[in-house]
């Protein structure tokens, strides 16, 4: 009988304690894309890009986005009559390796941590300001990283990979930032 009892209290626990955490868990809300798409748009504006990467004066600013797209269409309304450094804005969403072409910004998404290499691999030298919100992207590479302070999206930036990929970002947008550097 004890046996019987303690093993319902325990399950009783377990359900609870799963949905409570199934409930708090917090997943990234439409609203919160919607910000990061702000973000994508500000850093744009302050960061330099060499001139060569631009097939001329009024070829587009091409954010990409890569892997399972959480921005939606309503990315691509918000900056459709928008312009930076006197470009145009034009988003492109890539699912495989082998479709990712030219993109100025690319975002990664999360759900291709595991193929972070083989991403990284392929833009090597290509002057993109790669952009994340996976854990130790920027330590492992990337420029950009989304992270979350409470209820607030802040970011940090890996200043050498940025420098090394022909970047210049703006002090301004650095200010904002957590900068990480390359250790060794």
């Amino acid at each position: 009988m004890i046996s019987r009892v303690a093993r319902l209290i325990f399950i009783i626990v377990c359900v609870t304690v799963s949905s409570w955490l199934f409930v708090h868990a917090e997943p990234p809300t439409p609203r919160e894309y919607m910000i990061k798409a702000g973000f994508l748009y500000n850093f744009a504006k302050f960061v330099e890009w060499p001139k060569e990467v631009f097939k001329n004066t009024t070829a587009p600013l091409i954010i990409g986005i890569y892997g399972k797209d959480l921005f939606g269409s309503s990315f691509d309304q918000t900056i459709k009559a928008k312009s930076v450094q006197g470009r145009g804005l034009l988003i492109k969403r890539f699912k495989t390796l082998d479709e990712l072409t030219v993109c100025h910004i690319l975002f990664i998404n999360p759900s291709e941590k595991e193929h972070f290499s083989e991403i990284m691999n392929k833009l090597m030298g290509s002057h993109v300001l790669t952009v994340s919100e996976t854990e130790r992207f920027a330590e492992r590479g990337g420029i950009i990283n989304f992270i979350k302070e409470g209820n607030n999206v802040r970011f940090e930036i890996n200043l050498d990979t940025a420098e090394k990929n022909g970047l210049k970002i703006s002090s301004r947008l650095l200010k904002l930032a957590k900068i990480i550097r390359e250790k060794g």
